[in-house]
């Protein structure tokens, strides 16, 4: 049964994935469609992005009255009807109306899901769903470039999606009798007076630090991501139609990093893996920052892509044990809150020096960003520790 389980869990953070890089691919096509600036699709991505820290913040609220599995299979059938909403959108507006239910739903099935497997399951599963999670981010786009290529309308690529989630919200429900050790963990959950409000979660000794070093993670991530193209265009001397494709090296290094990272774990803690990741994603660094042209900023952006694989998964992994099994979905919840800010705030910020001074200046931003990850988690680890 507990094995069921994991399989469920598995094709769950699957899903997770498939929609998330749909709207940049269909994009293209949309706006066009609906007759809006190309760069509308920040509004929409930033009302997904919103909801998702709605539905963190408010994590444990749901948790304490659904419990883990019912919130998951409840945060799914969301993003399944926000998803289906979408393939029927013939408007901007509608748009707009569909990516709240999507953006309410990923929230909850991130904060509640990454909750359970950190209770209940070791660090290399976390790892490997992550790796999962990455496998689902890629289809994706190859869905809606199917759709596409075979004379379909944009809308086909959600509308299959949204049957795959569907036919997921059903398992989830079916599966509810199989999601064992959640019961005593919600019992005592339950107990607490109530839930935690975000003032009280932040007064919690480490709180801040775990916030600020996920913050600064989640920043540095899609920050690498998103300008990884332009950067390659100015400092290694690509055309623009070779650097979209060759700025998958980042994505796969983080993909084929989450994979090994599962391993890895097997011998090495939470606290080692972070500090692997940092030391690789250094590495990366200095890379792209060496007078070598293409070679050193491609090498440069896998090693990041590699040094950001075991991060993410390992600082979910280790709450439990830094802040109990009690305060972890409290925790979890504002953590992923965190996480989404800094997907919609540095970014922009970076947008903002690249377009001032150079977009050759992403390796020091990163290195910005990458210093105060570490600085905190090094000071979390310091207290926890009791040094």
């Amino acid at each position: 049964m507990i094995h069921l389980l994991l399989a469920v869990i598995y094709i769950t953070f699957i899903s997770l994935g498939l929609p998330d890089a749909l709207l940049g691919a269909a994009w293209p096509t949309i706006y066009r469609e609906f007759e809006v600036p190309l760069s509308y699709a920040g509004v929409v991505s930033t009302i997904i992005c919103m909801g998702t820290i709605v539905s963190s913040l408010n994590s444990e609220r749901v948790a304490k009255k659904l419990g883990s599995g019912k919130m998951t299979a409840c945060s799914v059938a969301l993003t399944a009807l926000g998803l289906f909403g979408f393939s029927c959108c013939n408007a901007f507006w509608q748009l707009c109306l569909w990516a709240i239910p999507y953006g309410l739903g990923a929230g909850g099935v991130d904060a509640a899901l990454n909750n359970y497997v950190a209770l209940h399951y070791k660090s290399h599963h976390m790892n490997w769903l992550h790796c999962m999670w990455g496998i689902g981010a890629a289809t994706g786009p190859y869905i809606m470039g199917w759709a596409l290529s075979g004379g379909q309308p944009w809308n086909m690529g959600y509308r299959y999606i949204s049957i795959f989630q569907v036919c997921l919200t059903l398992l989830l429900f079916l599966s509810l009798p199989l999601w064992r050790g959640q019961k005593q963990l919600h019992h005592r959950m339950a107990a607490a007076e109530k839930p935690l409000t975000a003032k009280e979660i932040f007064q919690i000794p480490g709180a801040k630090q775990i916030v600020v070093t996920f913050f600064c993670y989640c920043g540095l991530e899609q920050t690498a991501g998103l300008w990884a193209a332009s950067y390659l265009v100015l400092k290694g001397g690509m055309a623009a139609v070779d650097a979209a494709s060759y700025a998958a090296m980042f994505y796969l290094g983080i993909t084929a990093g989450r994979g090994i990272s599962g391993f890895l774990s097997f011998r090495l803690n939470d606290k080692n893996m972070i500090r692997l990741g940092c030391g690789i994603i250094l590495l990366g660094i200095v890379a792209m920052l060496l007078p070598l042209g293409r070679f050193s900023a491609l090498g440069g952006l896998l090693l990041v892509g590699l040094g950001c694989a075991p991060i993410y998964p390992s600082i979910i992994h280790s709450i439990p044990a830094l802040f109990g099994a009690e305060r972890s979905q409290a925790v979890i919840g504002v953590q992923m809150a965190s996480a989404y800010v800094g997907f919609c705030v540095m970014p922009p910020l970076f947008g903002l020096i690249a377009g001032w001074i150079s977009a050759a200046l992403l390796p020091l931003f990163l290195l910005f960003l990458l210093v105060g990850m570490a600085g905190f988690h090094e000071r979390l680890r310091k207290r926890a520790e009791g040094k």
